[in-house]
């Protein structure tokens, strides 16, 4: 599972210029997964990301988690996650989950996220989108399950 997370004061995703997704404060993640991905990954992700403390506190440190600023998640499917650009300048996918697996993974991974009581909005797996962010700080952080 490989997760991009960039800390955000409003993002959103589109298909054919219909806006699909939408939130304000929070996080846009954009979510990889790999055949070898399941519940486990998927529990210490969503314990990872609604824990995780990047938000600002009230002496400006980033002390808190999205809990406790009561923001929303936009998640996005993103098997380019896993390119490999080793050979040649056509990277490969291979990496990547299958499509079937992938999806399941990704549909699990974000009820996950709503059962922990964040808002999540998402785009449509597989589907060519258009995704906006403004991205806050910059804080960007990369999750990868090969690292646990």
């Amino acid at each position: 599972m490989r997760i991009v997370l960039q800390r955000v004061t409003s993002a959103q995703v589109a298909i054919d210029d219909q806006v699909v997704g939408k939130i304000n404060q929070g996080y846009l993640l954009l979510f990889g997964a790999s055949d070898s991905d399941g519940e486990d990954e998927i529990d210490y992700y969503v314990h990872k990301i609604v824990k995780l403390r990047v938000f600002a506190d009230e002496a400006g440190k980033m002390n808190r988690s999205i809990e406790d600023i009561k923001g929303s998640i936009l998640s996005v499917s993103q098997f380019t996650l896993y390119a490999d650009t080793k050979k040649g300048n056509r990277p490969s996918f291979t990496k990547a989950g299958a499509p079937d697996h992938a999806k399941q993974i990704y549909e699990r991974f974000n009820q996950k996220l709503r059962l922990a009581g964040i808002p999540v909005e998402t785009g449509e797996f597989g589907a060519d989108m258009q995704v906006s962010l403004v991205n806050d700080g910059p804080v960007t952080i990369l999750f990868d399950s090969a690292d646990l």
